[in-house]
């Protein structure tokens, strides 16, 4: 028979498993960014469109360029501790990392119902990406990657009640202090207040007078919160001891406001020696940013020459040494321990699963996800051209049975003052003698939320942090929600005026309206505002509950919450708790295990052979002295044994030790780069030599 020709099949060339487990890695960090990024989208878009506009939060916009350089300068550290085999029960890592991502969920939604919401989200957003580090990795990336994440806090939007409490003292002893500069250097001046601000007012040569006005703004503190994120960036990176680290952190706050200090008075007398026009300009020159660029310069240079310290590496100490230049296929150097290639530990088929779980369960929070602040459809005109001139428009608001609604007036020296677009008074003055009290009703609009100001700490805090006596005595603080779908939450007011002994009873809240100007729809936050002035707060207060319900109900929400949404919200607080507490006995539960899988290692040990006892005894003994490799392991086995034993020997023995869970490996950071070692926990009895 003739021969058959041979019928091959052609091979086909998948990637191999390293490249598989890098795709896998690179999509499991972009799926963390992406849906952490994806939820937290609206909440993002506030705070950033607020940086932007606000100098009191513009700090914010350098947090996430210094949060991408913290990852970067970790990601030696990242990667290794990916790969770093863990010691307890592998499916520990992925439900706490489940219970801790569903923590930051449901808070969230707890904090979507609050008068709050932002703040709220915010804080709940390093837990979730905590969750998410946990879910994708494991217990040591989470703990590599903890300051970054704990760095998201600083996202967290500044109150406004701690923003206006602080900067007003911050701006009493700034006056104050650059005032007795500017005495002491021979320029008169005189300090006064003006609406609460502190004013020095400076007398020039030419008879003139200039006034500056030490507000919030000049006080020191959005330089002060701001370096605060820098002087925390630097404690980080600076390669020390944490004592050093501590003391460049704390030495770095009272520097900048120092500084702040130095500014007002170099600007008070360069507007005494050439006038306004260069005073203004110098003011704008030697703003926020320049102070916080001059504080961090200084710090730097104050660590470097007080303390010692360093930033980056030494290259003396860096260098790598000769073995890890011989052991090119090697994992780690044998010598000094550097990793020189990440070992691949984990399933790509476990990774992909995650990948498709979490992305799918992003789309579903996102789809059912409510705006921050109740979105409204808002009026369509505010303001309307009469013969009279431009008046507010009365159709905004609903007619409430017993109550005659009329325009009052525009406030536009308050949307000077406060950075407002809008400010209309209205008023809902009774039809007759019913019992009823006039309120009035506030609308204050504006592009962010900062220049929207809580009345407790315009009438009440303010006053106090200037060192003054306080014209109201607070009587009620509480938040009550005025709109069950969507949820909205007003918060209720009440003091006393001690000037005239009479009763003030604000229930205010926000929302966020789509308007139509210039023919355009725009988004802007709105603040409403009920104001009366009863003989008891606590019965009219559930007189004005009815009103606040039915403008909000007039303004039309756009979007309404379904039951699932509802439910997580009203229970939300209830259900964190009961995740939280689960994640703890399984942290508990875990701790038990390896406590007791540590005692069963004792009595394992028993069993081992003397040469392999004295290898454990030798890391141990390694471990209290040095880095723990493979030449310490050799010489300390050399000390206990009495002999040498050839390294190949000793790491095909130190893998079998770590296949029974008495030895494991375990990474140091080394100025950032990753050195693998051995450790053991298990003390052992010494032994003779020999």
């Amino acid at each position: 028979m003739p021969k058959q020709p041979k019928i091959t099949t052609p091979r086909i060339h998948w990637p191999n498993q390293l490249t598989l487990a890098q795709v896998a890695l690179s999509l499991e960090a972009s799926t963390l960014v992406l849906a952490t990024v994806a939820f937290y989208s609206q909440d993002l878009t506030m705070i950033f469109t607020d940086a932007l506009n606000n100098e009191a939060t513009s700090y914010l916009l350098a947090v996430p360029i210094i949060l991408a350089y913290l990852i970067y300068r970790k990601r030696k550290m990242l990667r290794a501790s990916i790969s770093e085999p863990q010691p307890g029960k592998k499916w520990i890592s992925p439900i706490s990392g489940t219970l801790l991502l569903a923590t930051a969920i449901l808070l969230y939604w707890y904090g979507s119902a609050t008068f709050t919401p932002l703040e709220y989200h915010m804080l709940t957003l390093p837990i979730f990406a905590a969750g998410l580090i946990l879910i994708f990795f494991n217990p040591r990336t989470l703990r590599q990657a903890a300051f970054p994440t704990a760095f998201l806090f600083f996202l967290v939007p500044p109150p406004t009640q701690l923003i206006d409490t602080v900067g007003s003292a911050l701006s009493v002893f700034s006056s104050q202090a650059a005032n007795a500069l500017v005495n002491l250097v021979g320029v008169h001046t005189t300090l006064s207040a003006q609406l609460g601000i502190p004013t020095i007012t400076v007398i020039r040569p030419d008879f003139t007078s200039i006034a500056f006005n030490v507000d919030a703004a000049c006080s020191g503190l959005y330089s002060l919160t701001g370096f605060l994120v820098f002087a925390a960036f630097i404690a980080f990176i600076i390669r020390d001891k944490p004592w050093k680290k501590a003391i460049a952190f704390t030495i770095g706050l009272p520097l900048v406001y120092a500084l702040n200090i130095v500014r007002i008075t170099s600007l008070v007398l360069i507007g005494y020696q050439w006038g306004d026009q260069l005073f203004l300009q110098a003011f704008h020159l030697f703003g926020g940013w320049i102070l916080i660029f001059l504080g961090t310069l200084i710090l730097l240079i104050t660590s470097e020459e007080l303390l010692k310290t360093q930033l980056f590496t030494n290259k003396e100490n860096s260098t790598t040494c000769p073995t890890c230049r011989k052991d090119k296929k090697a994992t780690y150097c044998s010598a000094c321990g550097r990793l020189l290639r990440y070992p691949k530990t984990t399933s790509v088929r476990l990774d992909l699963t995650k990948i498709v779980a979490i992305t799918l369960a992003a789309a579903l929070l996102v789809s059912f996800q409510a705006p921050v602040y109740a979105l409204t459809k808002g009026p369509a005109q505010i303001l309307m051209q009469t013969p009279q001139g431009e008046q507010g428009n009365t159709q905004i608001f609903p007619q409430i049975k017993g109550y005659d609604l009329q325009f009052l007036y525009r406030d536009t020296s308050f949307e000077q003052v406060s950075n407002q677009n809008l400010t209309l008074e209205y008023l809902y003055s009774p039809q007759e003698e019913n019992g009823l009290e006039p309120v009035q009703l506030s609308v204050e609009i504006a592009s962010t939320m900062t220049p929207l100001h809580r009345w407790e700490v315009c009438l009440y805090s303010w006053p106090i942090t200037q060192g003054e006596q306080p014209e109201v005595t607070q009587l009620d603080l509480h938040d009550v929600q005025i709109l069950q779908n969507p949820p909205i939450t007003a918060r209720c007011f009440a003091y006393n005026s001690t000037t005239d002994d009479q009763i003030g009873l604000i229930l205010y809240w926000y929302t966020t309206a789509v308007f139509t100007i210039n023919n355009t729809s725009q988004q802007e936050q709105v603040m409403l505002s009920l104001v009366t002035y009863p003989d008891n707060y606590t019965a009219t207060e559930q007189q004005l509950l009815p009103m606040a319900t039915a403008i909000a109900q007039y303004w039309q929400p756009l979007e309404t919450w379904d039951t699932i949404a509802l439910f997580l919200s009203n229970n939300g607080l209830t259900l964190a708790t009961t995740t939280f507490a689960f994640l703890v006995a399984i942290q508990t539960f875990s701790l038990f295990s390896i406590r007791k899988q540590r005692k069963q290692n004792r009595s394992i040990m028993r069993k081992l052979s003397k040469p392999n006892q004295q290898l454990i005894q030798a890391i141990g003994k390694a471990q209290k002295s040095s880095t723990v490799n493979l030449d310490t392991i050799r010489k300390a086995y050399r000390q206990i044994a009495g002999k040498n034993v050839p390294k190949k020997m000793v790491e095909q023995e130190l893998l079998n030790l770590e296949k029974t869970g008495l030895i494991r490996r375990h990474l140091v950071n080394d100025q950032d780069s990753p050195i693998q070692t051995w450790q053991t926990d298990i003390s052992m009895p010494k032994f003779r030599k020999g």
